[in-house]
C-alpha cells in the first residue's frame, strides 16, 4: 500500500464511524454533510476491501474487519496528534463536547457545580452526562471512544489501558422522617420493623445488604424500589419508609429534614473512582474536566 495516497482526514472519518455505526451520527460528530461522510465511507472499503458497516437487525453494524481495526486506528491518530503536537489551546477557547458515563450517584453530585465550574474556566467544553450499564459497559465505552471519563465503581480495571484514582470513599447513613417511629432508641430490630426504600437502577429488590442480614437471620421489607436517590426524600417525607443511603447523596439540608443514624450493623463503603483511557492522557478538555472533579469530589471529604 503507498502509504502517500491516504488521506489522514479519511481515517478521522473511519473513526467516527466505527464508533458510530451509523453515518448520521458520524457525520453530525464530525460536522460533515451526510453525503461527504458516505462518500468517506465508500472510499474506506475500497481502501480496506471490506465493507467495514453493514446492515444487521436493529441498524448497521461493525464487520470482523471493522472490529480489528478500532483500536489501533485510535491509537494511530492518537500518535499522530502527539507528533503534530500543535500548540496549547488557551482553555477559554477550546471548543469540544466531553462525555462522562456515571451512575445515579455521583451525578448528582457533581452535574450542578462542574458546570459552573466550566463555565468560568473553559466555557466553550459542553458536557453530555450518559448513563451507567454497570463497570464493564463503562469500560467498554471509553475503550471505544464513546465516552471520554467515567465517575463511579471500578472493581478490577486494566491499569496499561485505563488511569483509575480513587476520588472519595463513600460511607452509609440511615435516613427517615426525624419524627419516625424508629428513631427513639434505633436499633437493628426497630430498623427492620419498617418497610425499606432500595435504590436500584435495574429494578433489583435485593443487595449485598440482604446477604448481610440473611447472615444474622434476619431479613427486611423493601417497601419500594426506586432508580433515582432523587426520589427518596420525598418518599422519607411522607410515610414510615426508611432508606440507607450512601451519604453524600442527601441533600445538603438533610440534617433539618431528617433524622439520620449511623446504620445498626456494619456496612462496608465504596471507593469513588474517576476513570479514562490512556488515550485521553494528553486530552487538554478531557484532562481539565478531570481535574474540575476531582476538585468538587475530594473538597467533599475536607
Amino acid at each position: 500500500m503507498n502509504l502517500r495516497s491516504i488521506d489522514l482526514n479519511l481515517l478521522v472519518v473511519l473513526d467516527a464511524l466505527l464508533d458510530e455505526a451509523h453515518v448520521s451520527r458520524a457525520a453530525a460528530k464530525l460536522n460533515l454533510s451526510q453525503p461527504a461522510t458516505s462518500s468517506a465511507l465508500d472510499r474506506c472499503r475500497h481502501l480496506f476491501g471490506d465493507p467495514l458497516l453493514e446492515r444487521g437487525k436493529g441498524g448497521m453494524r461493525l464487520t470482523p474487519k471493522a472490529e480489528t481495526l478500532r483500536d489501533p486506528l485510535k491509537a494511530l491518530l492518537v500518535g499522530i496528534a502527539a507528533v503534530v503536537d500543535a500548540p496549547e489551546e488557551p482553555l477559554s477557547e477550546i471548543r469540544q463536547t466531553v462525555r462522562i458515563t456515571t451512575a445515579d450517584h455521583p451525578g448528582i453530585i457533581v452535574a450542578g457545580p462542574l458546570h459552573h465550574a466550566l463555565a468560568y474556566s473553559a466555557p466553550g467544553i459542553d458536557l453530555v452526562i450518559q448513563p451507567w450499564h454497570g463497570a464493564p459497559a463503562a469500560l467498554d465505552s471509553l475503550a471505544r471512544g464513546a465516552s471520554d471519563i467515567a465517575l463511579s465503581v471500578f472493581p478490577s480495571i486494566d491499569e496499561a489501558a485505563f488511569h483509575c484514582e480513587t476520588l472519595l470513599d463513600e460511607h452509609y447513613v440511615v435516613a427517615m422522617r426525624r419524627d419516625h417511629p424508629a428513631a427513639e432508641e434505633f436499633s437493628l430490630d426497630r430498623w427492620l420493623a419498617f418497610p425499606h426504600i432500595l435504590i436500584s437502577g435495574r429494578g433489583d429488590t435485593r443487595s449485598p445488604l440482604d446477604d448481610q442480614l440473611a447472615a444474622l437471620s434476619k431479613a427486611r421489607r423493601v417497601g419500594i424500589v426506586v432508580p433515582s436517590f432523587l426520589m427518596v426524600p420525598p418518599l422519607l417525607e411522607g410515610s414510615d419508609l426508611i432508606a440507607m443511603m450512601p451519604a453524600h447523596t442527601l441533600p445538603s439540608d438533610a440534617a433539618k429534614r431528617f433524622h439520620l443514624v449511623p446504620p445498626p450493623i456494619p456496612v462496608r463503603g465504596f471507593p469513588l473512582h474517576l476513570a479514562w483511557h490512556r488515550r485521553r492522557d494528553k486530552d487538554r478538555a478531557v484532562q481539565h474536566v478531570a481535574d474540575e472533579l476531582r476538585k468538587i469530589l475530594t473538597g467533599l471529604e475536607a
